[in-house]
Formats: structure tokens, sequence, C-alpha cells
């Protein structure tokens, strides 16, 4: 059963030697996913699943020990999701890029609650599959904690990667109301040919989060939200 979630954006951007001079600008999106991230540690999950948006190279589970790079980005900093099983063989892929941030953030905080495995979530993926998946990532465990990792729309400026498009601000002002008060019919619903044409790379993830917490009972807390590069960022946590 899913025992907590905690929602953070996974721009690159988020680790500093990434944003580089830029660092500053994130640091209170920063602080708040190290917040979300306490509530998950506090609720002595048995495993910890991140689970964040994957191009078509990147879908599909990720063992502990996985790792990734952000050498694509100018920076040789590599990151492991977890501690491998001795007696597995070394994981061959690297982590996409959310799942990768997802990584830095736990090696940030320190986690050492439990096992941590990876799912790459296609960014296309129906509804009805997202929830799907949830509900079998629910079933992992007795007590299941959720990273989710995932932007809202790009389009929130004209400067923003998708540039100005007038139907962002509402989309990610629901998104934001939804994902902090753990609204899972919001999120179940969300249009995914509006998210898709806004850049949300977020909607696949969170929809498989509203499968996984069926029937949890879990209740929401806004931590963070804004747009500091058009770009919608929203943090919250779920206990």
């Amino acid at each position: 059963m899913l025992v907590a979630a905690a929602v953070c954006p996974c721009p690159p951007l988020l680790v500093p030697e990434v944003a580089t001079g830029a660092a500053p600008e994130l640091d209170a999106a920063r602080s708040a996913c190290v917040d979300a991230l306490g509530v998950l540690a506090a609720a002595r999950p048995d495993l910890l699943i991140v689970a964040g948006p994957a191009g078509t190279d990147g879908p599909g589970v990720f063992p502990a020990g996985s790792e990734g790079s952000f050498a694509g980005y100018g920076v040789g900093l590599t990151v492991r999701l977890g501690e491998a099983d001795a007696a597995s063989p070394a994981p061959e892929r690297r982590l996409p890029a959310s799942l990768a941030v997802g990584a830095w953030l736990l090696a940030r905080t320190r986690w050492a609650g439990a096992p941590v495995e990876g799912l790459g979530v296609g960014e296309t993926l129906a509804a009805d599959r997202c929830a799907r998946a949830g509900q079998e990532l629910a079933a992992r465990a007795d007590r299941v904690a959720l990273l989710v990792m995932g932007d809202g729309s790009a389009c929130r400026t004209v400067k923003a990667p998708g540039y100005l498009d007038e139907r962002a601000v509402d989309f990610d002002a629901a998104v934001t109301r939804a994902l902090g008060d753990a609204d899972l019919t919001a999120l179940s619903t969300l249009d995914a040919s509006l998210a898709y044409e806004l850049k949300a790379a977020g909607r696949a993830p969170w929809q498989v989060l509203a499968g996984a917490a069926q029937g949890a009972g879990l209740v929401g807390r806004l931590l963070y939200e804004d747009a500091p590069y058009g770009v919608g960022y929203t943090v919250a946590a779920w206990s």
C-alpha cells in the first residue's frame, strides 16, 4: 500500500552544478524538495520507487544501483539510484534525466530509509495504463513510498521552452491544486492532449501517483509553486 508520496519537479537545473551561476534561483524549490523527502522518510516505507517521465528510450523499471549522468549538460556528475544488490548483475541502462534528478535529490538528503527502485513513465502513456501501473507499484510492498518527478507546462512566458500559451496558467493552477489537495479524480482526468501541447512532462507520472494512491486515504500539502523559467514547478507531500 502507498503510505507517502513526494512530488518534485525534474529540471536538470535543480542540480546546482548544472545551473552554475543561476543556481540560487531554485534554492526555494530545492529546500521544498528536501522537506518533501523528509515526509517520505518519516513514513518508514519498505520500498521507495522514484517515478518520472521518460522518452522513447527510457520507459520501464530501473533497478537499484542504476546510474545516471549529467554529462549531456556539460557537467561531469554521475548519480546512482540507491545501492545495487551485490548478488545481481550491474544495471546496464542509464537513468533518464528525470530519474537522475531524483537520484540526485536522494543523495542530497542522504536517503537510507528503504531500498530504492526507479520507473520511467512514457510521456504519452494513456491515463488508464498510468493508473494500472500505479496500482501495481502500490502492491509491491506493505509500505510503499513514491518520489514522483515531473514538470508542469513549459509555456508560461515568451522565453519558456514552449513559448507563451495562454492556457498554461490555468492548466498549472489546476495541477497545483490537485497535487496540493491529493485530489485523485482531478489528477486522473487531466487532459493528456492539452498536457502534451503545453509540454507538461509530469502528466503521466502524476496519473501513476493517482492510481497508486487509490484507497490509501492520503492527505496532500503544497510546499512550493512557481514558474521561474516559464515552466510550472510544484512540490507537494502526501502522507
